[in-house]
């Protein structure tokens, strides 16, 4: 698996139309941050920081139990520290979701897997920044989840959501255990 540099840098590309980031060696990773979803700090050359690398590592540890191929596992964890750092402060879009908390509201931790449900998808995510009352969380399906009939997220795609809206999710990431009976 691709290991965090200090040599790495992000910068916007206006060919590209994208955030990138320079891994060296003429090896380039474009994120899925168009301009319209940057903060404006993202418009000049930011080198990969320490704290980039904290969550590069975190966003690893928890996503290693996914089923998913390792370059797949690596661009999603690309995609989820360019989103933590880079991403525009969004307002919490809720109404595309079906509530699923009865009672005690969930409060997820940052790197938890939620599931979050409507009357076209279901699909898992793992929360990004955790708020009082919403967080921002990266879609972890291969396959697009559709919010409604003309809208879809794609795999690494960020949305911001409400707690009542998410049922904790973490149970996908273990390997189930299968009792050998003989």
């Amino acid at each position: 698996m691709l290991k965090p540099n200090d040599k790495w840098r992000w910068y916007y590309s206006d060919s590209e139309g994208y955030l990138m980031l320079d891994l060296g060696e003429e090896i380039v990773f474009r994120t899925n941050l168009s301009r319209n979803l940057l903060v404006d700090c993202a418009f000049s050359d930011n080198h990969f920081s320490v704290d980039d690398a904290s969550d590069y590592q975190t966003y690893k540890e928890c996503i290693s139990g996914l089923e998913l191929p390792e370059p797949r596992k690596v661009e999603l964890i690309l995609y989820c520290v360019a989103a933590k750092r880079f991403h525009k402060p969004v307002q919490p879009r809720s109404w595309f979701f079906d509530y699923q908390q009865s009672g005690e509201e969930l409060a997820p931790q940052e790197g938890d897997m939620v599931s979050l449900v409507n009357s076209y998808s279901q699909g898992y995510f793992i929360v990004l920044e955790v708020g009082e009352c919403a967080s921002l969380c990266a879609l972890v399906d291969r396959q697009p989840f559709i919010l409604n009939g003309s809208k879809t997220l794609e795999f690494g795609q960020v949305i911001k959501v409400m707690h009542d809206r998410m049922a904790l999710a973490n149970h996908i990431l273990q390997p189930e255990l299968i009792a050998l009976v003989g």
